[in-house]
């Protein structure tokens, strides 16, 4: 060997491989993995792990495929961040080369999921959108037809939006967080809120994005909050946007003057209700979401016609509902 040093630097790159797959691997969360050959094998695909939602969302699915364990078997996947597209199509690969019967797939964005999702429909494999609302555009474009399961988002946020702006002053200044911009869902949120806010007279000052995270929420909402001072609200398209503004708002001394809205219902936010520092959310009952599209995908397996599009419950929640 003329460099022994190369060899060590490329040996130890080869011994670190195995490490690193592991890591990977250790993204995803699976269940009824010792599947039975004569039933169905179902993959439901999610965005952010850490975000208390799609967690909600995996627990209600493991519940019913318990419940329904000679029916199907049940893989759950789910991504760290709501930005690593790549990392959720190399997820919908793996389950089109394990052969799964079906995918259901909260898409973390609308358009760049459409193209291994058809080649998974390409290998006879059935696909539902849940949540997030793949690009009727893109879609077409590949020649794709799947079904949406799931909350009409635009409404859920403008039911929000309404229900603050009764709390707002007359041509009030107010803020939105939105979720990544080229979801579908974190689009529609954005235009519900807009639309609440048009019609009550309230001016938005800015729209920012904070990627659906509460981190980032925070950091965004701090520079917000020094821009406007005269702000009277922050409308975010997440609770865990929400509870990144909570923790701004509190740092900025401003609890008493700017109100707060979230997305979601998660349970930290429901806290915050009931002591005041979330005004209103939007819950979409993350626990069911996952299964109505599990039902969808089941329903074709077992030979009936592919379905339509399919609107899901979305209910306002305030203090006084609560």
């Amino acid at each position: 060997m003329k460099n022994p040093r190369y060899f060590l630097t490329f040996l130890a790159a080869v011994l670190a491989l195995p490490l690193s797959l592991f890591l990977t691997s250790c993204n995803e969360t699976t269940t009824s993995d010792n599947s039975d050959p004569g039933k169905p094998e179902v993959a439901l695909i999610m965005k952010s792990l850490a975000n208390e939602f799609f967690g909600t969302m995996a627990n209600g699915a493991k519940s019913y495929q318990a419940e329904h364990s000679d029916q199907f078997d049940l893989i759950v996947n789910g991504i760290q961040n709501e930005t690593d597209l790549s990392r959720q199509v190399a997820l919908v690969e793996q389950m089109v080369a394990r052969g799964v019967s079906a995918i259901v797939i909260a898409p973390a964005d609308s358009k760049a999921l459409v193209p291994v999702l058809k080649r998974a429909q390409d290998q006879g494999i059935v696909v539902v959108n849940i949540d997030n609302k793949l690009d009727d555009g893109v879609l077409k474009e590949a020649g794709a037809t799947i079904p949406f399961v799931g909350p009409d988002n635009r409404e859920g946020a403008k039911a929000v939006g309404d229900a603050l702006a009764k709390e707002l002053s007359e041509g009030a200044k107010v803020a939105i967080l939105e979720g990544v911009p080229t979801a579908f869902n974190a689009q529609q949120r954005r235009a519900g809120f807009e639309d609440a806010m048009k019609a009550a007279g309230a001016e938005v000052v800015t729209v920012q994005s904070a990627q659906w995270e509460m981190s980032k929420a925070n950091s965004v909402t701090s520079s917000i909050l020094t821009a406007h001072p005269e702000l009277e609200a922050i409308l975010a398209s997440n609770d865990s946007m929400a509870l990144g503004a909570v923790s701004a708002v509190k740092a900025a001394g401003k609890e008493d003057q700017v109100k707060i809205v979230g997305f979601d219902n998660i349970s930290a936010v429901q806290e915050l209700i009931k002591s005041g520092q979330v005004f209103a959310t939007a819950d979409q009952h993350g626990d069911q979401l996952a299964v109505f599209g599990i039902e969808a995908a089941l329903s074709v397996l077992n030979g009936e016609a592919a379905p339509e599009d399919k609107k899901t419950p979305v209910d306002l929640v305030t203090a006084d509902s609560m």
